[in-house]
């Protein structure tokens, strides 16, 4: 009798298993092109700056346009996929977002860009929760590592965007920017006819959103959200403004420090995959502490020294600071599983973009009146008041 049961339980077993493995194969490719569009506007700004005749502030305007629309409404699609569990919310959203960053080089003018930006930006923003949340779904051993090659994907992905659009603009043209857009459609159409739909028995799928999961682990959750917050400032404010830096005081050429960053982003990439094997072995609270206190000689090198030290300061520091973007987000999800797709906008999308709304203007503005090298060496004080904070997670985290 036993082995009868047996008999018929394996095989639902490693189904849903294999199943697992599919969903976060589609899931980490769609990440890293999402990320790559994510990042495409930066490549488009000079050109586009050319092409319109846009002031530095309509430029800034573009950035800040994309913040809002891929990062600050994220908790909003966490809600609705939370709510109503289709995968349109992450299978549509390649394309989207392919489609209008892509774009941005057939619009007629400033106010067609911001529109195509912000449409962009929704199919960045609709797709993270929902893919956050689902990306280790029926996988049971290890997620912390599984879901670090979800988010390594994704980070891969934001360091070769500015290669892959510069490159592509290089040989074909404003005026045929669209072809960008096609790995973009292939994977929305790879999701919409290989991912399955969430099943009814599923034990992340909910009727309804509900306050009470969040209301009983509202204190861990609190200090998470503030310790991926303290990463975000250092992450994206230094993501815009390395290579301003390196090119205009340390005189490094256009080129040289767009691949300084490109190798920043890339460590970053690997940090978070090591990050995640770590959080299964040491746990993530540790890991956490690691990362906070770890990254901060190496950033502090970097800008005490020059040339290959400084450079290797800043891939290191880079590669410890992004231990902890997996870490965060499993850590989230697991004080609150039944509402993951929000907990997940919440430790990505929403302090990321608050992070870059408020630090990005704001070294802006110290670098006018100091210099660009004082406003970037502040940040490493964050990561020192992170490592504090996350003594207070709790010591079973």
């Amino acid at each position: 009798m036993t082995s009868g049961v047996q008999a018929e339980t394996q095989p639902r077993v490693v189904s849903a298993a294999r199943a697992g493995f599919i969903g976060l194969f589609l899931f980490s490719v769609a990440h890293f092109f999402i990320d790559l569009y994510s990042s495409g506007l930066g490549s488009f700004q000079p050109l586009l700056v050319q092409r319109f005749g846009l002031s530095m502030t309509q430029a800034g305007l573009l950035g800040g346009a994309l913040v809002f629309s891929s990062s600050l409404v994220q908790p909003a699609y966490g809600y609705l996929s939370d709510r109503f569990h289709s995968k349109l919310f992450s299978a549509l959203a390649p394309a989207m977002a392919g489609i209008f960053i892509s774009c941005l080089g057939m619009a007629s003018g400033f106010g067609s860009l911001v529109m195509m930006v912000l449409l962009g930006g929704v199919g960045i923003a609709s797709f993270h929760p929902q893919a956050s949340a689902r990306a280790t779904m029926g996988i049971t051993a290890n997620r912390g590592k599984w879901f670090a090659v979800f988010i390594s994907a994704g980070t891969l992905g934001m360091a070769i965007g500015p290669t892959y659009f510069s490159a592509l603009l290089g040989r074909i043209g404003l005026e045929h920017s669209w072809i960008a857009a096609i790995p973009g459609v292939v994977v929305t159409l790879a999701l919409l006819f290989l991912l399955p739909e969430l099943s009814a028995e599923s034990p992340h799928r909910q009727n309804k959103f509900a306050w009470e999961p969040f209301k009983a682990v509202w204190k861990p959750l609190t200090i998470l959200y503030f310790l991926v917050f303290i990463r975000s400032i250092v992450q994206v404010t230094y993501a815009q403004f390395i290579p301003l830096f390196l090119n205009r005081e340390r005189g490094y050429s256009y080129e040289t420090s767009t691949h300084i960053l490109s190798m920043y982003l890339t460590a970053g990439a690997l940090g978070g995959f090591v990050g995640g094997y770590l959080a299964d072995r040491i746990g993530g609270r540790r890991v956490i502490i690691i990362s906070m206190i770890g990254c901060v000689p190496f950033l502090s090198l970097f800008f005490m020294t020059t040339g290959v030290p400084s450079v290797l300061g800043l891939i290191l520091g880079g590669l410890m600071l992004l231990f902890t973007i997996p870490v965060n987000v499993v850590m989230g999800q697991q004080l609150a599983p039944s509402q993951s797709g929000t907990v997940s906008a919440l430790m990505m999308g929403f302090a990321w973009g608050m992070a870059g709304l408020i630090f990005i203007p704001l070294t802006g503005w110290i670098a006018d009146h100091y210099s660009l090298r004082t406003a970037l060496g502040l940040l490493t004080v964050f990561p020192v008041l992170g490592f504090v904070l996350a003594y207070m997670l709790p010591k079973e985290m």
